[in-house]
């Protein structure tokens, strides 16, 4: 049997590195992130212990890292739902929407990103949140920042605190009250984005399967991604 080729290998990792990733968020989801292991998420993923350690220093990266994964692609899909548009007013009310309902819809899920951030470690800086980061950039620049290495971080602290807020166990803040401040900020239209009126009167409901947020051969992350960027580092 002939030895596989470089490029082979280099996929196998790559699928390998991304269903760790899918698989940190379920068990997490599942049994609360101090409940779950390595192994646990290991052998969700059907790889070998030692492998996770290949691809991620600790437990706190690899589920950070699948965390900014989800963010990135849910601002994504956001940002290029149709009808498409280069309007750099509607991009930023989109944007705000899609962190607003993840936090809405995910809060066990994002509560634990939360709590992980406050931590000794901090903030992990990976291939996921660097994307998440490009696309929060865009969006400033093209909502007309004439000052994007201020207007930037301030429009991640905002979100960060908004969520925040949500997921806030006892006490959480109303997205429609957050959202309304975000809005009076950037000077957005209420009819802007995705207004949570419009989407109880449609009936929409959170999509649960986050599969399609992970490439692992199946196909559907490929084609979430219109760069043909996976989760691979650079």
């Amino acid at each position: 049997m002939s030895p596989r080729s470089a490029s082979v290998n280099q996929e196998l990792r790559r699928r390998s590195r991304e269903r760790l990733l899918q698989a940190a968020l379920e068990v997490v989801g599942e049994r609360g992130y101090e409940a779950t292991t390595l192994a646990d998420i290991a052998d969700r993923a059907g790889s070998a212990r030692g492998l996770v350690s290949y691809y991620f220093p600790g437990k706190r990266q690899l589920v950070q890292s699948a965390v900014h994964r989800v963010m990135h692609r849910t601002v994504q899909e956001g940002l290029e739902r149709e009808p498409r548009t280069e309007d750099g007013r509607e991009r930023m009310a989109r944007a705000i929407d899609a962190v607003l309902m993840l936090a809405r819809d995910r809060p066990v899920l994002m509560r634990q990103h939360m709590a992980g951030l406050l931590q000794s470690e901090g903030f992990v800086q990976c291939p996921e949140q660097k994307r998440l980061a490009e696309l929060l950039r865009d969006t400033v620049v093209r909502h007309g920042s004439q000052n994007v290495e201020g207007d930037y971080p301030m429009l991640r602290s905002l979100l960060m605190g908004s969520v925040y807020a949500m997921v806030l166990p006892n006490v959480p803040m109303q997205l429609t009250t957050l959202r309304a401040e975000l809005f009076k900020r950037y000077r957005l239209d209420w009819e802007m984005g995705f207004p949570p009126d419009a989407q109880e009167a449609s009936g929409e409901r959170c999509e649960t399967d986050l599969s399609r947020f992970f490439a692992t051969g199946d196909g559907p992350a490929e084609r979430a991604d219109p760069s043909g960027r996976s989760g691979q580092s650079k």
